[in-house]
């Protein structure tokens, strides 16, 4: 008989050093000249940055942070060679259903924290770091959606002992849980996701599916699409960059919650979030390994479809493409990708960062949907 695989309690101890060399790099930032254009749009908007690396510097209190985010049970497993991290709530009801809250890029896991909590009286909870995301080391080995998928599905069954359990995602996570329903319909029960799948499959589009794709591949291409080609062709040299330089490392991120976020960032997200975040980024190096998945994206092979019931909560994101005038993603083209949509829901406000934009919303799609999963009797 195989031997358990056990899990071990940790805690978040930033060494006093990191943050004093943290808060010197800080006080000695070089601020770029801003390009001659309307705010926010050649990138980050420089007085903003400016004045949230002063309040980094001497505003921001990482104990406090530190102390709420240990306040979560977060454990460390070695699994299929790699250290793995995450965060597992138990509701203390008899069989709850175990839901895996699967964050992206450029979050951490903290950014389902909030969810947790309107959640973690109804479901189990496990929230894991993706491998190279913070306290999760990445593997030697390809790092695709579908590696994934199957390291988190031994956490869930080899070491949590679960045979059954829901799937939450967006991003890269939302990608990952979609291949967890697709290689495991047997364990997952069902999906629930922000960020619908995009399939071409199953014959001609309609004329609101084409004008949606069409659209789409042309505004990632022209808006927003210099990030993703740089981290997958040369994240070395951007990690190089990015490593060295906490101001700059808030810059790429933070442009990215700005841009994908609904709405402005300092209307949008708490600036403690944000920081905390930053921290976490910076005190455990992780920027480098967070880039390996758009790296190794190419060797993913094709995802299966999807026979599991599944659940959309459309991000505004879809909402956008082609500005206020377009139709949005539409609905038949998620039945490309799901034999099994069982509900569906537009609100028209939140963006990439669903979780923290809109978490009552979100909470209560959530917990609609898995417990019309649960059985009757």
């Amino acid at each position: 008989m195989d031997e358990p695989i056990l899990p071990e309690p940790f805690e978040i101890r930033v060494d006093e050093s990191v943050l004093g060399d943290l808060a010197d790099r800080l006080r000695r930032t070089r601020f770029p000249e801003p390009t001659p254009a309307e705010s926010w749009h050649a990138g980050i908007d420089v007085s903003y940055l400016k004045e949230l690396v002063t309040y980094w510097a001497d505003g921001f209190d990482w104990r406090e942070q530190e102390r709420r985010l240990n306040a979560w049970p977060q454990y460390k497993v070695s699994l299929d060679g790699v250290r793995t991290h995450f965060v597992h709530v138990r509701s203390g009801r008899d069989g709850a259903l175990p839901l895996v809250l699967a964050h992206g890029w450029p979050s951490l896991f903290t950014e389902y924290l909030p969810l947790a909590e309107k959640l973690k009286d109804r479901f189990d909870l496990v929230i894991p770091s993706l491998p190279g995301f913070g306290y999760a080391e990445a593997p030697a080995e390809p790092l695709t959606r579908k590696w994934i998928a199957e390291h988190w599905h031994r956490l869930m069954t080899d070491v949590l002992g679960y045979e059954r359990y829901g799937v939450v995602g967006g991003d890269i996570g939302g990608d990952v849980v979609h291949w967890m329903a697709g290689l495991h319909p047997d364990s997952v029960a069902g999906l629930h996701t922000i960020h619908p799948k995009v399939s071409t499959d199953g014959g001609p589009l309609s004329e609101a599916e084409e004008a949606y794709v069409r659209q789409r591949d042309i505004d990632e291409e022209a808006l927003d699409g210099g990030y993703s080609h740089v981290q997958a062709t040369r994240p070395d040299t951007l990690a190089a960059a990015l490593i060295d330089s906490p101001s700059g490392l808030a810059a790429w991120i933070l442009d990215k919650f700005d841009s994908w976020g609904d709405g402005r960032i300092y209307e949008a997200f708490d600036r403690d979030e944000l920081l905390t975040l930053l921290t976490l980024y910076w005190s455990t190096g992780c920027i480098g390994s967070s880039l390996r998945t758009y790296y190794d994206y190419p060797k993913n092979p094709p995802r299966p479809r999807i026979a599991v019931p599944a659940a959309v909560t459309l991000s505004a994101e879809d909402l956008w493409v082609a500005g206020p005038s377009s139709v949005g993603y539409p609905r038949e083209l998620a039945n490309r990708s799901y034999d099994d949509l069982r509900s569906w829901h537009e609100p028209g406000s939140g963006g990439h960062f669903f979780a923290l934009e809109q978490t009552t919303l979100f909470a209560t799609d959530i917990r609609a949907f898995f417990t019309s999963l649960e059985p009757t009797n």
